[in-house]
């Protein structure tokens, strides 16, 4: 499980900071016309960033400090923001846009069900 914890880490670093500084600019806009195409603002898109930005510094954390109960919040944190984009682009736009957030929501799920003893202890 670590390195799907590494690859998330990595992805969600990376696509936050796009959606918190706007970094690399055509991927920026791409993802600024997919949340105005929603109906969503670039505040939005800056809050979805900061939930992308602190759940891979939790997910990051889990690794240093291998605690599982940050790794179960991480990837709370990335099945939220994954759900949102799968809907989002379920709604508005084509299957091949979805993808990506499937394949982040599966990992994340992946995470959660190996930190199923985490999870038993908040039942």
């Amino acid at each position: 499980m670590l390195v799907v914890n590494i690859l998330l880490v990595l992805f969600f670093l990376f696509a936050s900071s796009i959606k918190l500084l706007g970094w690399q600019k055509f991927i920026f806009e791409t993802q600024l016309t997919f949340f105005k195409k929603y109906g969503l603002t670039r505040t939005h898109m800056f809050l979805v960033g900061l939930v992308e930005l602190f759940a891979s510094l939790l997910l990051m954390a889990s690794i240093f400090l291998n605690d599982d109960v940050l790794q179960v919040f991480g990837a709370l944190g990335i099945i939220f923001t994954s759900s949102g984009a799968i809907y989002s682009h379920l709604r508005f736009d084509t299957v091949k846009d979805v993808i990506p957030a499937i394949v982040t929501l599966s990992l994340s799920v992946m995470l959660l069900a190996f930190n199923s003893h985490v999870l038993a202890l908040f039942a």
